[in-house]
């Protein structure tokens, strides 16, 4: 954490003791609480953290920090996250540019480089420990500052943002309506405000259905034992996948009775390594999560309106249901 960032976002709340730098980083401190001497939130490799790393996003810690770079723009080549970003938030790059925007469930920062290669003024947080994966990606990027924190307990005051931007989060929390809520309410009249959200299908799928059967199970796995499995069957069954998914309009449908789970993107511009890094990546991401409560296009738009917010736009977008909206307008 660099030290401007303390004194723009912490320091009212909190002081600092015991501090150790690190190429111009507060590195290692204690942060003290001002109105509660007693409450120590500590500052482990350059980060703050609010929460321990032991808490229900234990897995998305391990996947962010294991494929730290899969999905990173930079490292695949491709402008996947790019058009994704913009294609879906219908956002301008002129608009972010020198703007603060908060961004709620960092993962590795995929996310973060694109906001960042637009001038905006990033503060990005996650649950899990993967603001690690993110620190080591974005550090040197632009004006980035990381925690690690709850949406139920943001550490900060949320009028002070422009944008709020929240994309594959809000169904892996134990309360997504409250997520969304403590987003919305804590958000100044005027703050654009983008999240997305994995679709519920009432009909089969080869996404879907298997995910959804076997997840009861695969939830209750160790973590490391799960993504040792899935290391170990997604490069055996990736050929026999992509041939039953090239076959035309059988093939996905196929799919979704075979009921072996594996995010294979051949859709995409991937070479065959990147192909089958990111199926054992994705993979593992949809059958570990803690929770995962899909919405349908209706149930999105409702937990939206519920807020009072009259205008919204939601739509099918690349990996789900988006919802844009300008609080209060």
């Amino acid at each position: 954490m660099k030290q401007n960032h303390f004194e723009e976002y912490l320091s009212t709340r909190f002081e600092l003791k015991n501090i150790q730098m690190k190429d111009e980083e507060i590195w290692s401190a204690d942060l003290i609480s001002r109105s509660d001497p007693s409450q120590k939130i500590l500052i482990v490799n350059g980060i703050p953290r609010f929460v321990s790393s032991d808490n229900y996003a234990q897995s998305f810690g391990l996947q962010w920090n294991r494929f730290k770079s899969t999905q990173l723009d930079s490292a695949s080549g491709q402008p996947l996250t790019f058009n994704r970003f913009w294609n879906n938030t219908k956002w301008k790059p002129r608009e972010l540019f020198g703007k603060k925007i908060l961004e709620v469930g960092s993962g590795a920062g995929r996310f973060t480089e694109i906001l960042l290669e637009a001038g905006a003024r990033v503060t990005s947080f996650d649950f899990s420990n993967a603001v690690e994966a993110n620190f080591q990606n974005n550090k040197e990027k632009g004006d980035l500052f990381l925690f690690q924190a709850s949406v139920y307990e943001i550490p900060l005051d949320l009028k002070q943002f422009d944008f709020i931007f929240c994309y594959g989060v809000l169904q892996h929390t134990p309360d997504p309506n409250k997520s969304f809520d403590i987003l919305y309410s804590g958000a100044r009249d005027g703050c654009k405000i983008s999240i997305d959200y994995y679709p519920k299908y009432s009909w089969p799928t080869c996404w879907t259905t298997p995910k959804y059967f076997w997840r009861p199970i695969a939830k209750k796995i160790a973590p490391e034992k799960l993504l040792r499995f899935i290391q170990f069957y997604i490069p055996l069954w990736l050929p026999f996948d992509t041939l039953i998914r090239k076959i035309p309009y059988f093939g996905p449908k196929i799919l979704a009775y075979v009921m072996i789970p594996c995010w294979n993107y051949t859709h995409m511009p991937l070479t065959r390594r990147q192909r089958k890094e990111w199926a054992i990546l994705d993979t593992f991401d949809a059958l570990s999560a803690a929770f995962d409560y899909p919405k349908t296009g209706d149930e999105v738009l409702q937990m939206v309106l519920r807020t009072g917010q009259e205008n919204v736009e939601v739509f099918s977008g690349s990996n789900g249901y988006v919802a844009n909206l300008t609080k209060g307008k």
